[in-house]
């Protein structure tokens, strides 16, 4: 809500490496049709391997832990907790479930966070529950005494601090045109040092990420675990949440170290995307000979739009990577650059068409 007030997100002044992030996220989402139609095989073990990541990570940055042999069967198999830790990891696998099957329907309220506390911490007693005491960020090192590094929002002052955080949010985007990225890490942050939980807060903040990043197009964690990549960076993590909380009360906090460091992760993620789909062939199958047949027929030279207009329903990009593939093996020549480029099939010089 600090983040919102004051008009602070749109008389903020990015700077440029906080544009340079913004940039990069924006090309690489651009090309992720391209990368998420490729192969559903590969695929399919590219969101599982994210499930599993996502899981024990987001769960691990709290201090719990399974043993690596029980991760498989109990995110994606049928079996049974056998003990607080693994009910956890079940529990934030479920959460995740719901935000991957159901997002374009979980409206960013109160209700769906509480939805979302509920489902990842169903083993607490107030599952579901905002805090009915008040807490604090309390750093703990080994031979000191605990020193509280953040004052969280009082429990009495919770529901409205949450309620006026989601409905700010919402304006933020509907009316002030906000970018989402800046205004979804505004939305984290502030729901971090509202704190409305008493314990699963980071497990929430982490699973209203990937619910606010989908609803705006940005679904690269369904196949690269942000939680993995945030565990990877722990100590910036802390660092930068340190840095931009400081005078959040006061609505006087520094905004960019927050921002910086989520906008990194979500780029670091979408070029581990790009390295792991890179390695993936384009598919085969009746689309594909749908678009060789339509390269084929053409009587001379022709245009990407051509193919397109002869293939309702393949993608611009994935017909793109295709005449690539028959580019490099010889069996059409390219004149041009850009959407005016010419084609011409060659014949069967290669092994692709």
């Amino acid at each position: 809500m600090n983040s919102f007030r004051d008009n602070r997100l749109r008389d903020h002044e990015t700077p440029l490496s906080t544009v340079w992030l913004l940039n990069d996220i924006a090309e690489s989402r651009g090309k992720q049709e391209l990368f998420t139609r490729q192969s559903p095989q590969a695929l399919k073990a590219l969101r599982d391997t994210a499930v599993i990541q996502s899981a024990e990570s987001s769960n691990r940055i709290e201090g719990v832990t399974v043993a690596q042999a029980r991760l498989h069967p109990l995110v994606l198999g049928q079996a049974k907790p056998r003990d607080r830790s693994e009910q956890e990891v079940q529990d934030y696998r479920r959460a995740l479930n719901e935000i991957h099957s159901d997002y374009a329907t979980l409206s960013i309220t109160p209700d769906t966070l509480q939805r979302l506390h509920a489902l990842c911490q169903s083993a607490s007693g107030d599952a579901g529950q905002f805090k009915r005491v008040d807490n604090d960020i309390v750093e703990f090192l080994p031979g000191q005494a605990p020193v509280v590094r953040f004052r969280c929002v009082k429990a009495a002052e919770t529901p409205a601090a949450v309620e006026e955080l989601c409905q700010h949010y919402q304006y933020a985007i509907d009316q002030e045109n906000i970018p989402p990225l800046i205004a979804i890490a505004a939305l984290v942050l502030d729901f971090l040092c509202i704190h409305p939980f008493r314990d699963g807060n980071g497990r929430v903040s982490r699973l209203l990420t990937l619910l606010a990043l989908y609803q705006h197009g940005y679904e690269v964690g369904r196949y690269i675990s942000l939680e993995r990549l945030i565990e990877e960076s722990r100590e910036s993590y802390y660092e930068c949440l340190r840095l931009s909380s400081q005078r959040w009360h006061d609505g006087k906090h520094e905004l960019t170290p927050w921002f910086n460091f989520l906008f990194a992760i979500i780029r670091r993620a979408y070029v581990e995307l790009e390295e792991r789909a890179g390695q993936i062939k384009a598919p085969r199958g009746a689309k594909s000979e749908r678009v060789l047949a339509a390269i084929r027929a053409q009587p001379g030279e022709f245009r990407l739009s051509d193919i397109e207009h002869a293939c309702p329903g393949v993608g611009r990009e994935w017909i793109r990577t295709l005449l690539a593939e028959l580019k490099k093996s010889g069996d059409v020549a390219c004149r041009g650059r850009g959407p005016g480029a010419r084609w011409r099939f060659l014949g069967n010089k290669g092994s692709n068409a």
